[in-house]
């Protein structure tokens, strides 16, 4: 169990303490509710990008990394489709300082033209290495809108293209930062040997001054339910031939959410899943192949990639594929099987939860949620699943035509 006081400022910033006397070190964890779904389908790529100009300086700060480096600590960020997570490090003895720059860049971040550019650099570098000019890089640019036809599940967070983020104006950064960067839309997590009152004192005072702001309603457009196999092929210089399938799956907070999770691992976890054994190693027709899903706050993809093996076709993979699944959908999972692939979950779990970073990153995400205590309450869900549940999800999950599946083919 992991155990954590919650209260919340009279500016909506809702905060959790987790306290740990085990450890010298303290988390300062802000998470903010926004991410790539939030954005204009015509200007994407804000809440990367901002998540690059928060680290700008703010306007009594001129640099946030300075600062916190002086006081022993080191920090970080990363946006999803979902979330914008930003997260700082220190001895405990200097939790006023994260709390301070936190504080500050959430009030009165520096908007100046010159940090505007560097970061619109960064970001566009970034958008060419990682998306543009290494293998397999556009896949996500390539595979979400073919997946998603209405949602802004549709383009990644990195953004539709890099336009967006060239022709993005101060007038559009100053509008973004008003419209989800203020008290009400952030979850502040604090973890560390402290005391309650002592973290509610430094709380209220670095942040109980910041104005409240409503907080917009979120309206987004719902993707309309899947009934035809979609595929598509594109060329690239790579390696060899990849494979990306693509299903549709229940949202974050849907209880079929863990389902997935279970069917995912059965499927193609490690070397003793399903489609390992015997598309990998009985029949040799991959070098590789996984089973993963992305977690989204919406529904979102339920993934089976890889590559295949030289002189394997996409047609005779494909047409295996398919057959290896439908063998699943008609068989039977076996009791211990199940055991074992919770059994390994929860295991991972646990293991996540032995730094003081991912309990405090954690218990943001379970109370953004609706309730951080969700963090103390996963195992029980996964130990009330059977195999009548999970063979009933994947019969749902795994139809062709709630497929979508790109094809990487090597030029």
């Amino acid at each position: 169990m992991i155990s954590f006081e919650r209260f919340e400022l009279t500016n909506g910033l809702k905060v959790i303490f987790h306290r740990d006397s085990t450890t010298p070190m303290a988390v300062v964890n802000v998470l903010y509710d926004v991410g790539a779904r939030d954005e204009d389908e015509n200007k994407t790529g804000f809440a990367h990008l901002f998540e690059h100009l928060m680290f700008g300086g703010s306007i009594n700060i001129p640099n946030f990394d300075t600062e916190l480096q002086k006081a022993g600590g080191e920090n970080n960020a990363f946006t999803s489709n979902d979330i914008t997570n930003y997260y700082d490090i220190l001895p405990a003895q200097n939790l006023d300082t994260a709390l301070w720059l936190e504080s500050d860049r959430m009030l009165s971040l520096a908007f100046t033209s010159k940090s505007l550019e560097v970061q619109r650099n960064v970001v566009i570098e970034e958008f060419k290495q990682r998306y543009l000019n290494q293998p397999y890089g556009d896949v996500w640019l390539e595979l979400r809108p073919l997946a998603f036809k209405t949602h802004p599940y549709k383009w990644a967070t990195i953004g539709k293209n890099i336009k967006h983020i060239e022709d993005a104006t101060m007038e559009d950064v100053k509008s973004f930062f008003a419209k989800h960067y203020c008290p009400s839309n952030a979850i502040l997590c604090i973890a560390g040997n402290f005391e309650v009152k002592e973290v509610k004192d430094k709380v209220n005072f670095w942040f109980g001054s910041i104005s409240s702001r409503k907080k917009k309603p979120r309206i987004l457009k719902v993707e309309p339910v899947q009934k035809e196999f979609r595929e598509k092929t594109i060329s690239r210089k790579v390696p060899a031939d990849a494979f990306y399938f693509a299903f549709k799956m229940p949202e974050r907070k849907n209880p079929d959410y863990y389902l997935a999770d279970i069917l995912s691992d059965i499927l193609g976890r490690e070397k003793s899943s399903l489609l390992y054994i015997r598309l990998q190693q009985e029949l040799q027709l991959v070098t590789e192949i996984s089973s993963y899903i992305l977690g989204s706050m919406d529904a979102g993809l339920f993934l089976i990639t890889g590559k295949l093996s030289n002189g394997t076709t996409f047609e005779k993979f494909e047409k295996t594929f398919w057959s290896v699944i439908d063998e699943f959908l008609n068989g039977k999972i076996s009791t211990q099987e199940l055991i074992s692939v919770k059994n390994k979950l929860k295991t991972s779990k646990a293991f996540q939860e032995q730094g003081l970073l991912n309990r405090a990153m954690n218990l943001s995400y379970f109370e953004l949620l609706g309730d951080a205590n969700g963090i103390n309450e996963e195992f029980s869900i996964y130990d009330q699943i059977k195999v009548k549940h999970v063979s009933s999800f994947a019969k749902k999950c795994l139809k062709k035509t709630n497929c979508s599946l790109l094809k990487v083919k090597k030029m």
